[in-house]
C-alpha cells in the first residue's frame, strides 16, 4: 500500500510539471525584437489555432504605430503566421518614426524554445498586399513585461486561469479592434460676462432606447474576397484533366469548405470526411495560371478547418494539407506546362 502511494505520489509530481512546461512554451504572451532591424512589441493570443492581437512598431513608447493582427499556428510545423490586419493608432513625438509601420506586413516566424525559459519566434516578413516583396527578417523574444499597455493584458496575464475562454478572447477582441478617438484642438472663445439670473429648472428627457441591430453573418462571397489567401504549393498541369479528392485531416468534427477557381465559386457545402469528395477539372477550361482556393464555411468543432488534398495530375499524384481560418483560406496554384497545349491567350 506504501508503494502504491509513492508510485502514486511521484505521478502527480511528474504531471505538475510537465503542467508548468507545458503552460511555460505557450505562444500567448508578449513579444519584444525587430522586424527588418525595425523595433517592434506584439502581444499574441491563440485562440484554438487562431492568433490575434496586436503590434506596435516603435522608437520609444510615445512614438509608434499600432495594429490589430489576425493569424494563426500551424501545431504540426511548430510555425506561427500573423499580419496586420487594421490600423487602429499613430502617436509622434518629438522625432518622426518615419517609415516604421507604415506598410501592413505578414509575418512567418518558427516557434522554437530552447530551453531555460527562453522562447523565440524567427523568420521572415513581407509585404501583405505582395508576399514577393520581403522586408527583412523577423527576430523575436518572449517577455514578462511591455512597454505599451492595452486590452490585450489581462488576458495574456490570466490566460492560464479562465481568460483562455473563447468568449473573453472575443469580447476583448472587440473592444480592442477600435481604432483610438483622435482629439481635435477646440477654437480659443471670448467669455463675455452676462448678467447673473436664476438657473432653470432641469427638465428631464426621457432617454432614446436604440434597438440593437444583431451582427450580420458574413456570405461566402464575403468570406473568400476579406481573408487572407495563404499559398500551399505549385502544381505543374498536363494531361487531359485533374482530379481532386478532399478528406478530414484529422478527427472528423463536422468541418465543411467551399472551393473557388480563379475566383469563381465551383463547389459549395462540401462536407469533409474520412471518404473523398472528389472533383474533376478539364485541363481545357483552365487559364496558363490558375488559383484554387479552399474558404472554410465553419472551424467545426476541432479548430481551424482542415482538409487533406490528394491531386492527381498527368499520371502524378499530389498531396497538400490544407488550412483555413476565420483569418485565412488555403491557396492551391495550377500551372499549365508549355507541352500542355495552347494557352487560351494563344488560341
Amino acid at each position: 500500500m506504501k508503494k502504491l502511494l509513492f508510485l502514486l505520489s511521484l505521478a502527480v509530481v511528474f504531471i505538475f510539471f510537465i503542467t508548468i512546461e507545458t503552460n511555460a512554451q505557450m505562444i500567448t504572451g508578449v513579444w519584444h525584437g525587430r522586424i527588418n532591424r525595425q523595433k517592434i512589441e506584439i502581444k499574441i493570443v491563440q485562440k484554438g489555432d487562431s492568433l490575434i492581437g496586436t503590434s506596435y512598431y516603435y522608437q520609444s513608447p510615445g512614438n509608434y504605430r499600432r495594429y490589430s493582427i489576425r493569424g494563426y499556428f500551424d501545431g504540426i510545423n511548430n510555425e506561427a503566421v500573423w499580419w496586420d490586419d487594421q490600423f487602429l493608432e499613430e502617436k509622434t513625438g518629438r522625432m518622426n518614426i518615419g517609415s516604421s509601420g507604415k506598410y501592413e506586413l505578414i509575418s512567418r516566424a518558427d516557434f522554437n524554445c530552447p530551453g531555460g525559459g527562453i522562447m523565440k519566434l524567427d523568420g521572415n516578413a513581407a509585404l501583405k498586399k505582395n508576399e514577393d516583396k520581403s522586408k527583412g527578417e523577423v527576430h523575436l523574444d518572449k517577455t514578462n513585461n511591455t512597454a505599451f499597455n492595452d486590452e490585450w493584458d489581462f488576458v495574456i496575464e490570466n490566460y492560464t486561469v479562465g481568460a483562455n475562454d473563447p468568449f473573453v478572447i472575443d469580447s476583448v477582441n472587440m473592444i480592442a479592434r477600435q481604432p483610438a478617438p483622435v482629439l481635435q484642438p477646440q477654437p480659443e472663445r471670448t467669455v463675455i460676462p452676462a448678467r447673473e439670473e436664476p438657473a432653470p429648472k432641469p427638465i428631464a428627457v426621457a432617454e432614446e432606447k436604440r434597438p440593437i441591430t444583431p451582427l450580420k453573418p458574413l456570405t461566402i462571397e464575403e468570406k473568400f474576397t476579406q481573408r487572407q489567401k495563404v499559398p500551399i504549393m505549385e502544381i505543374p498541369v498536363s494531361g487531359d484533366s485533374i482530379e481532386l479528392n478532399f478528406y478530414d485531416n484529422a478527427e472528423i468534427d463536422g468541418d465543411s469548405i467551399t472551393l473557388f477557381l480563379n475566383e469563381k465559386l465551383i463547389f459549395q457545402h462540401i462536407y469533409l470526411t474520412d471518404k473523398a469528395f472528389t472533383v474533376k477539372i478539364p485541363v481545357s477550361d483552365l487559364q496558363q495560371t490558375n488559383e484554387l482556393v479552399m474558404v472554410a464555411e465553419n472551424l467545426g468543432s476541432i479548430p481551424p478547418n482542415t482538409s487533406f488534398m490528394v491531386a492527381n495530375v498527368g499520371g502524378k499524384r499530389y498531396e497538400a494539407r490544407l488550412v483555413s481560418t476565420e483569418g485565412s483560406s488555403a491557396m492551391i496554384k495550377f500551372v499549365k506546362n508549355d507541352i500542355t497545349g495552347t494557352s487560351p491567350e494563344k488560341k
